[in-house]
């Protein structure tokens, strides 16, 4: 059985950010002065990298017979079949191909996705849509799970 385990951190930019958001906070709080302005830069810093963390840290993995991507939990059982998608098919699955009803896993700074039919007859969500950089090992990944 092949596994797979894949971690959607936030690309480097974001943390420069988060680093700009700090010296924001820092340069507001100046004319206050010298240890409110060194708070609002550790302090603004800080709530930024944690919030660019948060959103970096959804992983996908194909384990134990299961697909666990974010918060979700499917069997291999209720898994159809799995499409790579490349960045024109996946911005086309995200937005005007999309169904509601779906369970999508965006992360817009991935251009690349997978696409994984759901075949439980009891769970209204006719696919999965999952943002990942290596689309194929991924349904590689799903196939032997399913086999």
């Amino acid at each position: 059985m092949q596994s797979y385990e894949e971690r959607l951190t936030a690309p480097r930019s974001w943390w420069v950010i988060a680093g700009l958001i700090g010296v924001a906070c820092a340069l507001m709080l100046l004319p206050v002065g010298t240890l409110p302005m060194l708070g609002g830069l550790i302090g603004g810093a800080a709530l930024s990298a944690v919030a660019v963390s948060a959103y970096g840290s959804v992983r996908i993995r194909v384990v134990g017979g299961a697909l666990i991507a974010g918060d979700a939990k499917i069997p291999a059982s209720a898994l159809g079949e799995a499409v790579a998608l490349d960045a024109a098919e996946a911005l086309a699955w995200r937005t005007h191909k999309a169904d509601a009803r779906a369970f999508m896993l965006l992360r817009s700074y991935v251009p690349t996705a997978v696409r994984v039919e759901i075949t439980d007859p009891d769970d209204p969500t006719p696919y999965a849509y999952l943002s990942t950089r290596d689309p194929e090992r991924l349904v590689a990944a799903l196939t032997a799970v399913r086999a």
